[in-house]
């Protein structure tokens, strides 16, 4: 005797809908991925009155492997890791250290002075203080009083 099953659409809709939710989360939640295995780095932006600030997270570098260049109102960050020479006395069981290339524009929200920047590299942590433009930074008028 065959068993039958009774056909439920909605069982169908959920299947989508949970590979719609993968396609989503892989899209847009997961860091770029570049080739040789490197992402892009995560990047906080903030300013203050007087600067924008930029922090990167590039673990694994030296601060002599890291390239910053500011054209117009785009930060460019750029570095490069070389991959360790291959040695024939070894047999790699795992290797996931990373080694490559990276580049990453990000659009500034004001401008500034890039003749005045600072970058400091800190574990990992690359921070890039940029200074505001005198015509973009905020003005104090006082009031005076008759």
């Amino acid at each position: 005797m065959s068993n039958l099953i009774r056909w439920e659409p909605a069982r169908d809709f959920m299947t989508l809908r949970e590979a719609m939710d993968h396609l989503f989360d892989d899209a847009f939640t997961r860091p770029l991925s570049m080739r040789d295995g490197w992402s892009v780095p995560a990047v906080d932006m903030y300013q203050t009155d007087d600067d924008v600030v930029v922090k990167a997270t590039i673990p694994g570098f030296k601060a002599d492997d890291v390239q910053i260049n500011v054209t117009g109102d785009i930060l460019t960050l750029r570095g490069e890791v070389k991959r360790e020479e291959e040695k024939k006395d070894k047999a790699w069981h795992i290797r996931e250290q990373r080694w490559g290339s990276f580049e990453r524009s990000i659009a500034l929200p004001t401008a500034v002075v890039a003749d005045k920047a600072r970058a400091e590299f800190e574990n990992g942590i690359l921070t890039v203080t940029l200074p505001k433009a005198e015509e973009v930074k905020p003005k104090t008028i006082t009031v005076k009083a008759k």
